[in-house]
């Protein structure tokens, strides 16, 4: 195994914490890459991973030196991309906010890989902010306003958001034609990962964003259940327009506080800051933007 191959192994190993499940991703025997790093560390004179039963850790060399690693790969990936026109292939990961995949990336995958033929998919779902290098993520589509450092953020749209409940529930209730209405208001809450308490409606009031405090009888921690609980009467609700429209247009919901609309939910792709983007990344990422882009 040459130097570079060592160190991309190496990388692997930190990024997985483990050794099997680098040596899988690289598909190599597990003794391959416990026999590289045992030559790496007596090359460098330095031990560079702390193993457990559980997972491998970098020591303090190890990290330095994974540092120095990241820098070195990424030039010879730009080096070499500079002079080959290969087209993108292997295997790429992405995780994906459910309902909005379906809604705007699926329809045009099937294009996307006649495009792409050498690249294959692994997509998985879900809401969660997961840990990309961990758990071996190329990018992720997220919702809403993103802050991590760790990871660089690509802003491919903004949806429209609206307020709406069931008839049954306004019937009940009332029309809200003002904030002030939402004191004798109810709310179907959405759960907040970050504090734990339910988020409160926002309304463009005055030319700015406000929060609007509203008491929920019942609290969620998915839109969909946010969309179900709306149509049955329980509250009112706060999701992007395209996941109503046809309940919307049929009436099944109706739309209140139109003259004080929230503020629209940013949509990102994410990668991590650290790696290279690479050509299959970076064809994705382009082919997505262009799929929000309407």
């Amino acid at each position: 195994m040459d130097r570079f191959e060592a160190m991309r192994l190496f990388v692997r190993i930190v990024e997985r914490r483990s050794f099997t499940q680098a040596a899988a991703d690289l598909d190599l025997p597990r003794s391959t890459a416990t026999e590289a790093v045992q030559q790496l560390e007596a090359r460098l004179g330095a031990r560079l991973l702390q193993r457990t039963t559980r997972q491998v850790s970098p020591t303090l060399d190890g990290e330095a030196y994974y540092q120095r690693c990241l820098r070195l790969l990424e030039e010879l990936e730009d080096a070499e991309g500079a002079f080959r026109q290969r087209a993108p292939s292997g295997l790429l990961r992405v995780d994906v906010q459910g309902a909005l995949a379906r809604r705007f990336v699926l329809p045009g995958l099937p294009d996307f890989l006649a495009t792409y033929p050498d690249l294959k998919i692994q997509m998985t779902e879900g809401d969660r902010l997961v840990d990309l290098v961990r758990e071996s993520v190329d990018c992720v589509l997220r919702l809403g306003d993103l802050t991590d450092s760790a990871m660089v953020a690509r802003r491919v749209a903004l949806l429209p958001e609206v307020t709406c409940a069931a008839p049954a529930y306004l019937a009940r209730r009332g029309i809200p034609r003002a904030p002030y209405h939402l004191a004798d208001h109810r709310m179907v809450g959405f759960l907040q990962s970050g504090t734990g308490h339910p988020h409160p409606l926002e309304l463009t009031i005055d030319g700015k964003p406000r929060q609007v405090p509203v008491a929920a009888d019942v609290i969620v921690n998915s839109a969909e259940n946010t969309v179900a609980m709306g149509l049955l009467g329980l509250g009112l609700i706060q999701v992007p327009r395209y996941r109503v429209e046809d309940a919307l247009a049929d009436g099944s919901l109706v739309e209140v506080l139109a003259d004080f609309p929230p503020t629209p939910t940013p949509v990102s792709l994410l990668y991590p800051r650290s790696r290279q983007l690479s050509p299959r990344v970076r064809v994705f990422i382009d082919w997505a933007a262009k799929r929000f882009a309407p």
